[in-house]
């Protein structure tokens, strides 16, 4: 039996992997999917102190007060960024990561860094509420951004998406073990076209893993298409 961790992306929720969840459970393994503070259910805890350090510290907490170890820690999205710095605190109580059509920082980059092409627009859409700076306001067909079509898969996502604090994408990574994190064998599961679109340098980071898997969905696979990503997942557990 394998751990994993599964960590969603930007404005999305651990509510996002309940169908691949159900199928790595069926398989006997167990699944944590948290919500990181100010999202999803966690929506009444915002405030203005939440960053890339808060999701970060999300997971660790996670992983010291339910024991876990041997984890297979996989990251969507934004979720590169928070899975990065926790592999870099916690390297010990990681078998493997697995960037899921996501971020790969290198120390002292934000994702703001990462990818300018999906941030700066992204940011010049947000608003401030209550001083906190939010980004990814829900609208109507915003599923399509993440390349959900399935009419019911559109409805219960844009039921759950919910704002997110842009300081999450504007803070650096900080890495306080060397090169802790990336010692740590690691899986890319990449969206073609995504990866068909990243400039040179992030196609490269896209493909340094251990083992590289492509699918041609959009960027939610994990909604899309859940019987793919969990079938890869269980070949990364071996």
């Amino acid at each position: 039996m394998a751990t994993f961790v599964l960590v969603h992306g930007g404005g999305h929720g651990g509510w996002c992997y309940q169908k691949v969840a159900r199928r790595l459970r069926a398989a006997g393994h167990e699944v944590h999917c948290p919500t990181l503070t100010g999202l999803g259910e966690r929506a009444h805890l915002l405030n203005a102190d939440i960053d890339l350090d808060t999701h970060i510290q999300d997971v660790v907490a996670l992983m010291t007060f339910e024991g876990l170890s041997d984890i297979i820690l996989v990251g969507h999205s934004y979720g590169g960024m928070v899975i990065t710095g926790v592999a870099d605190r916690v390297p010990d109580r990681i078998r493997e990561l697995v960037y899921l059509d996501a971020a790969h920082p290198r120390d002292g980059e934000s994702l703001q860094i990462v990818a300018p092409a999906q941030m700066e627009p992204t940011r010049a859409m947000g608003r401030s509420v209550d001083g906190i700076e939010l980004v990814m306001w829900p609208f109507p067909g915003m599923a399509s951004f993440f390349g959900i079509t399935d009419p019911a898969d559109v409805t219960w996502t844009e039921e759950r998406l919910t704002p997110h604090p842009w300081k999450c994408f504007g803070q650096p990574l900080r890495l306080e073990n060397g090169d802790a994190a990336f010692r740590l064998p690691r899986t890319n599961i990449n969206c073609i076209q995504a990866l068909q679109n990243s400039p040179d340098e992030a196609r490269a980071r896209q493909l340094d893993g251990h083992r590289n898997f492509e699918i041609d969905t959009g960027h939610d696979l994990m909604i899309t298409e859940p019987d793919a990503v969990a079938t890869m997942l269980l070949e990364v557990a071996g």
